[in-house]
């Protein structure tokens, strides 16, 4: 059995603790991401800053969305 640091040990702790929900999470946010990225260019602190705090929900509005829109400012708008 291979020796797990203290902090190899917190992190498999919190990976447990965040469940599939956090993963699911951050893997909308980095598709979405990648879409934005190659629809818009480069993206701004403040549209990296919405991504971060997306609900799950909120990622699959604006990427349902991103097709529609002609800019980024456009996409976080509510309708």
């Amino acid at each position: 059995m291979p020796y797990v640091t203290s902090v190899e040990r917190l992190a498999i702790q919190r990976r447990i603790e965040q469940g599939p929900e956090q993963g699911r999470l951050e893997g909308k946010i980095e598709g979405l991401e990648r879409l934005l990225v190659k629809r818009f260019g480069s993206l701004d602190a403040a549209t990296r800053k919405h991504l971060e705090l997306a609900t799950l929900e909120r990622l699959d509005c604006w990427t349902d969305r991103i097709l529609g829109v002609s800019t980024v400012k456009a996409m976080f708008e509510e309708h």
